[in-house]
């Protein structure tokens, strides 16, 4: 590939997927100062009481296999709105205990397996810190944490793209890489002062 060509592709990937990426990049570069002050989110959380009732039919049973698990989960999404994934779901003789967690956001509690009744806390911490559980990947799954790859190694290309562009700078290459080799040492001493 001749030197121009590789210059004007590098520059062509640098600016367009930096476009294509700029949300993510945003999201994740603010979150990353939301996090490192938790105190902007505290006493924020908003938490409630779930009550209700399931059929005693599904819970009825001397064993654990005669709960019918999904049937529970469903009413109970259904009646309250409960979001999250499923975290847990223990059954014993005499309950059920369930919990949610999603980014921002739980619900936990127990139903009788006796009378079907259960009660359940669920509490929610608001956007900025449903947008700081995302950031790091907390109750998000498979799909979300997918995400956070693919925008990693977008943020890697952008920036091996944009370090690869100053070698076709000749004026401002000497002074450039001075810097981004200062920037790398400081960075590394921080790293070092704080591990």
């Amino acid at each position: 590939m001749e030197k121009k060509s590789f210059c004007g592709w590098t520059r062509w990937v640098h600016l367009y997927l930096s476009m294509f990426s700029f949300a993510a990049l945003f999201f994740f570069a603010f979150t990353g100062i939301t996090l490192n002050h938790p105190s902007w989110t505290e006493n924020r959380q908003k938490v409630e009481t779930l009550k209700g009732n399931v059929d005693p039919g599904w819970i009825a049973g001397t064993d654990t296999a005669s709960v019918e698990k999904s049937r529970i989960l469903e009413y109970v999404r259904d009646q309250h709105k409960v979001r999250g994934n499923l975290t847990e779901f223990r059954i014993s003789e005499s309950e059920c205990t369930v919990a949610f967690d999603g980014p921002g956001y739980t619900a936990y509690g127990m139903i009788d397996r006796t009378t079907g009744t259960y009660e359940l806390v669920a509490s929610s911490a608001g956007l900025i810190a449903a947008m700081n559980d995302l950031h790091k990947g907390s109750y998000t799954g498979i799909k979300w944490n997918a995400i956070i790859d693919i925008t990693a190694a977008f943020l890697i290309v952008v920036s091996l793209t944009g370090f690869i562009m100053i070698f076709f700078m000749t004026k401002k290459r000497t002074k450039g890489l001075w810097v981004a080799g200062l920037g790398a040492v400081t960075f590394i001493m921080l790293c070092l002062l704080f591990v």
